[in-house]
């Protein structure tokens, strides 16, 4: 089996991760800017002021993005490039410096897919509330609406938000990305909330426009699967889909909150203070969405939690991903198991557990246009003789590609595959030790860029349509 003609290969950055030049033509401060600057919050004190000077050498990076065979590159926009202080006067430069983007993707064919917000917020709203004020969903539908505008006579594809549970959870509960907060679920929910409509707002803005492109979100996709057979667990599992799945997907997808997590939250009081309007848009939105991107990078092995002490220290080492964090409420702990298969930062390699969770995201929500905006591996690479042979992540993709291969003879409705990422970049609490991309970058060597063994190997696989996987 080869992958259709319409099925992207793609590969896929964040704004903050990769461009640098924070204050450079009129950029304005990110929460990003200021929260890596406090001491402990990133491993080393590494900061994106740098990155890999992306802004200053996009014509070089893109150039070897085509010479790989890339059919789509996902970006991000970095919403203080733009509006640099979240809202008021457009910098024209930021403008110019996105649309350079995309027409240097459109001059080798390769298609641009957009992030709109990959959470590097404008520092003015993070400060007044972030996305717990409902100002700044305000501000968000006016730099959508100005993204639209700009870029949408050549983007055809939309992304309004990158995780919203990874940037909820560790600002809210983790207290590992901004805004920095420990375990005040409230908060956490309400954040969401608010991002939804915020979602919700700016899909149906854009299909008032007509400019026929489609327009989505992507998800962390890590389906809970039981450590065993015994109906604690099983309960377990179902608790934490339905908190980690089912609250994140069926806004979007159904247009409602499930009822499941809804009568937990009231009987907590974490209900998110919001309103009959809201709830409305959102239900309006949801038949509007034209696909929803999916990041896989591990599922998650639950078991029930007995005898819960609430005190759990949270760390930056132990919000990065690694299993063996209890749930916010004390119901279940994710762990890791003997017989599994782990990267070096303790994610679990498993395509099989991809499939399972595509096969149970179908049966819940039928047949949904899907793109696997982000699967990749993160490792410390080697190099041997001056070549980087990244050998582990080219197995990686392989069995994560071959996985996706299955999925769609299953009828499972996959449209394009983002490897994340497409050079290796800035990874937000673990510096430049962990790299992701198929393009190495020498931070002793001024940024020198190398094509690594995985450049190679995915030129072939696009070239051939996967037909040797």
């Amino acid at each position: 089996m080869k992958f259709a003609h319409d099925f992207l290969f793609g590969a896929a950055t964040a704004s903050y991760q990769i461009e640098g030049a924070w204050d450079q033509d009129g950029k304005g401060p990110t929460n990003w800017d200021e929260f890596t600057k406090i001491p402990g919050k990133t491993f080393e004190g590494t900061n994106g002021d740098v990155a890999i000077d992306h802004y200053n050498r996009y014509q070089e990076d893109i150039a070897l993005m085509a010479e790989m065979g890339l059919e789509s590159y996902r970006f991000s926009i970095s919403w203080a490039r733009i509006l640099p202080t979240g809202t008021g006067e457009i910098n024209q430069k930021g403008i110019d410096f996105y649309n350079n983007i995309i027409n240097e993707c459109l001059k080798y064919g390769i298609v641009p897919f957009v992030t709109l917000y990959h959470w590097d917020l404008p520092l003015p709203l993070e400060r007044k509330g972030a996305w717990l004020n409902r100002e700044t969903g305000e501000a968000y539908l006016n730099f959508a609406q100005i993204c639209f505008e700009a870029f949408g006579d050549r983007v055809k594809n939309f992304i309004t938000f990158n995780e919203t549970f990874v940037f909820c959870n560790l600002g809210y509960l983790a207290g590992a990305h901004p805004p920095g907060i420990q375990n005040d679920p409230k908060k956490y929910f309400q954040a969401i909330h608010n991002v939804f409509y915020t979602h919700a707002q700016t899909v149906i803005a854009y299909k008032k426009l007509n400019q026929f492109g489609e327009i989505g979100l992507s998800h962390v996709f890590s389906p809970a699967f039981s450590v065993d057979d015994s109906e604690e667990n099983h309960f377990a599992t179902e608790h934490a889909n339905q908190f980690n799945l089912n609250w994140f997907y069926d806004p979007i997808l159904l247009g409602k909150y499930p009822e499941y997590v809804v009568k937990q939250l009231t009987t907590e009081g974490n209900v998110p203070d919001w309103t009959e309007a809201e709830l409305a848009v959102i239900a309006e939105a949801a038949p509007l969405n034209d696909f929803m991107g999916l990041n896989y990078y591990q599922p998650m092995r639950v078991e029930k939690i007995q005898g819960y002490v609430k005190e759990h220290v949270i760390t930056r080492e132990n919000s990065t991903g690694s299993p063996g964090n209890p749930s916010y409420d004390g119901v279940y702990r994710t762990v890791k198991m003997a017989d599994k298969k782990y990267t070096k930062w303790d994610w679990e390699i498993s395509s099989q557990g991809f499939i399972d969770g595509l096969d149970n995201l179908k049966a819940l929500y039928g047949d949904i246009k899907l793109y696997i905006t982000e699967n990749g591996l993160g490792d410390e690479d080697s190099i041997i003789e001056g070549e980087v042979c990244d050998i582990p992540r080219i197995r990686y993709i392989e069995e994560h590609l071959s996985a996706v291969k299955t999925a769609i003879s299953r009828g499972i409705h996959i449209k394009g595959y983002y490897a994340w990422s497409a050079i290796d970049l800035l990874s937000w609490l673990n510096g430049y030790k962990k790299q992701y991309g198929f393009i190495y970058v020498d931070h002793k060597n001024n940024l020198k860029r190398e094509k690594k063994a995985s450049f190679h190997w995915y030129k072939s696989v696009i070239t051939n349509r996967g037909e040797d996987l």
